[in-house]
């Protein structure tokens, strides 16, 4: 039984010593993998290269490769048919006709046909198609579609349809949508920008999505905020902004329904109505923006702008643009007054439209029609007055 015990014991000890041989061998083997060669590779593909291999373990000063080549560390530029694959950073320039992989942080500008790729970002990236970084961006990224980035932008995203990232201390270009947490300067989106607070501004061609705003929202349609003192859109939902219903007549005898909305300071309007002097160009519509001036309890002066035209759905056109200015009085917090004088500009090649606006009325300042065109214009003096409840 000991001679037993002590054999088993012995064998146990020479599968611990061939353990422990083998887990030094492993260490040797992960020492010699990690060291690290400073050279040139030359090659068509891995393995088939000067490096071999060993490619996926060594530090480059210059790679070139026919299709496609590996690395650990490029400290000078990579240049590749198809592709190259970076393990961990790259300090240099990597040129792809395909794609630019960098396992950790690109330190030099990224030039690839189709997409690149890194975990962060110090320099330019330029994609036909896409550039996706996992962190932090200190540059610039151009691409034909899409850009993102998982940390900060520190510079500037340019893409054909869409960019995103988390923080963007610059701006954002694409042309059609940007998606960002924070923004500080500016989002500029052919159709629509979406952040969470922005210092600065957004500038979209149909609407802006934002949750708190210091500085100014421009989009051609609509804005949408909690804050935002200075929304320029014909469409603006702000939560602490204002929206009211007005109903208004003018000079022409054209009364019109608008809705009135914007921030503390600036406002759009858009409505319809029916002029009551025509009987063929009827059909009113509406569109501007506004603002407010010295501003109290009961009291203050509105500045509009705006566009309106007299449809038959026929032949004939009237487009009048108004610069108006409007004193309004609160009679309750609810209800406003107001009425004031504008000025008028008037281009029309309609028989009703030329007759509301008469070359001899005294309100007419001057009127004048082109040789080659069956329009007239006409620069005049109205006015406008109306109610609205706020809300």
């Amino acid at each position: 039984m000991k001679h037993s015990y002590y054999k088993n014991q012995i064998n146990n000890f020479k599968k611990l010593a061939c353990l422990g041989l083998a887990s030094l061998g492993f260490a040797f083997q992960a020492n010699a993998q990690e060291h690290k060669t400073v050279k040139a590779n030359f090659g068509l593909i891995y393995p088939l290269s000067t490096n071999g291999t060993n490619a996926p373990l060594d530090t480059n000063d210059l790679s070139v490769h026919l299709l496609a080549g590996v690395s650990s560390v490029e400290r000078g530029s990579a240049f590749a048919g198809l592709s190259n694959v970076v393990r961990n950073e790259a300090k240099g320039a990597l040129f792809a006709g395909f794609s630019n992989h960098v396992g950790k942080e690109a330190r030099g500008a990224m030039f690839a046909g189709f997409l690149n790729t890194s975990r962060s970002v110090k320099g330019p990236q330029f994609a036909g198609f896409a550039n996706l970084v996992q962190g932090e961006v200190k540059g610039a990224q151009f691409s034909g579609f899409l850009n993102t980035a998982g940390g900060d932008v520190n510079g500037v995203q340019f893409a054909g349809f869409s960019n995103v990232a988390r923080n963007v201390k610059g701006s954002q270009f694409a042309g059609f949508t940007n998606t960002a947490k924070n923004v500080t300067q500016s989002q500029f989106a052919g159709f629509i920008n979406v952040a969470k607070d922005v210092n600065g501004g957004q500038f979209a061609g149909f609407i802006n999505v934002a949750k708190k705003v210091k500085g100014a929202q421009i989009s051609g349609f609509i804005n949408i905020a909690e804050t935002s003192d200075c929304p320029i859109g014909l469409i603006n939902i702000i939560k602490n902004g204002e929206k009211s219903i007005a109903a208004t007549i003018d000079e022409s005898q054209t009364s019109m329904l608008t809705f009135r909305s914007g921030g503390k300071h600036l406002y759009g309007i858009i409505g319809a109505g029916y002029n009551f002097k025509n009987k063929d160009e009827v059909y009113a519509f509406e569109a501007g923006f506004g603002a407010h001036f010295f501003q109290s309890k009961h009291f203050r002066l509105n500045l509009e702008l705006t566009q309106t035209t007299l449809e038959s759905f026929k032949y004939g056109e009237y487009f009048k643009s108004t610069l108006r200015m409007l004193p309004a009085v609160k009679v309750a917090p609810w209800l406003e007054i107001f009425g004031g004088p504008s000025f008028n500009f008037v281009t029309t090649n309609t028989v009703e439209g030329l007759a509301l606006h008469p070359e001899n009325e005294k309100l007419v300042i001057h009127t004048w029609q082109n040789d080659w065109s069956d329009f007239r214009q006409s620069l005049h003096i109205g006015y406008q007055a109306g109610l609205q409840i706020v809300f």
